[in-house]
């Protein structure tokens, strides 16, 4: 049973430069089938709501400068409700009713990290909230239309669980080597990719991987990479295993300008059934 969840918010996601200046990119919209119909939700809104609906009750957000509007939705603001059902709009005002009440009833806590050092770092950002608990970790940024992929993942007991991909073109990705279940190397945004299967941000770890990130130098980008934290754990000989999106499984991913708009639209076609 996984009951925390890391997620990250921290990148200044400047290929979607200007909008994302004062905009954070993971409170860009996506289409969902709500109770009443098609609505728009932020991303980060339905990323949290999936978690929740798996069963996790204990969030980590790790964000950066300029975040505050992430912490702004993620308080209730229940005089806001008043005034919309007041004007007879409760049917409107449901969606967001059940959002709050989803948040009141989880512990919520805010890391900032100062300056963007890399996915590996914001991860670490979370020690003090992780203990020595196996947890969550996934990126703000992307979302998996599934109604199991978090499932099939938690149901390894190994050291570590990456999902992956198979994509056209991984060097824009960490790229995973696996025989049968295992995951036998990792490499970060490789120009000669050792095999097509691209790392997604969805991940389960235990506390080890807190350890070596700690240790880490900086890597691709001058960044703390968490691909390598995770090399690091297959080299100590630790079991690492994957789980394979579906081809029925939906990526959202809003990290550019091209893939919002992909997300835009396979989440309004997804939504309207």
């Amino acid at each position: 049973m996984i009951r925390k969840a890391v997620i990250t918010a921290a990148g200044l996601g400047t290929r979607l430069l200007p909008m994302s200046k004062e905009l954070p990119k993971e409170m860009l919209p996506i289409y969902v089938r709500g109770q009443n119909g098609i609505v728009l939700k932020p991303l980060l809104q339905a990323v949290f709501e999936q978690l929740y609906c798996f069963g996790i009750r204990e969030f980590c957000f790790v964000v950066g400068r300029g975040k505050r509007a992430i912490e702004d939705h993620f308080t209730p603001d229940w005089s806001f409700i008043k005034r919309m059902n007041e004007k007879g709009k409760e049917r409107i005002a449901s969606e967001l009713s059940n959002f709050y009440r989803m948040v009141e009833k989880s512990n919520i806590m805010w890391v900032n990290q100062p300056e963007p050092m890399g996915f590996g770092h914001a991860v670490l950002m979370a020690r003090p909230f992780v203990k020595n608990e196996r947890f969550l970790v996934c990126a703000g940024d992307t979302y998996i239309i599934s109604n199991d992929f978090l499932k099939r993942m938690a149901e390894k007991s190994s050291d570590a669980v990456l999902l992956l991909q198979r994509v056209e073109d991984p060097r824009q990705y960490g790229v995973a080597l696996v025989e049968e279940s295992r995951v036998l190397k990792v490499v970060e945004k490789p120009e000669k990719p050792i095999s097509n299967l691209a790392i997604m941000p969805f991940y389960v770890f235990n506390q080890e991987i807190m350890d070596i990130l700690e240790t880490l130098e900086p890597g691709v980008g001058g960044e703390i990479q968490l691909t390598d934290g995770i090399q690091k754990l297959i080299e100590r000989g630790r079991k690492v295993e994957f789980v394979l999106l579906r081809d029925d499984e939906i990526r959202l991913d809003i990290g550019t300008p091209e893939t919002y708009w992909d997300a835009i639209k396979s989440s309004y076609e997804v939504a309207r059934g």
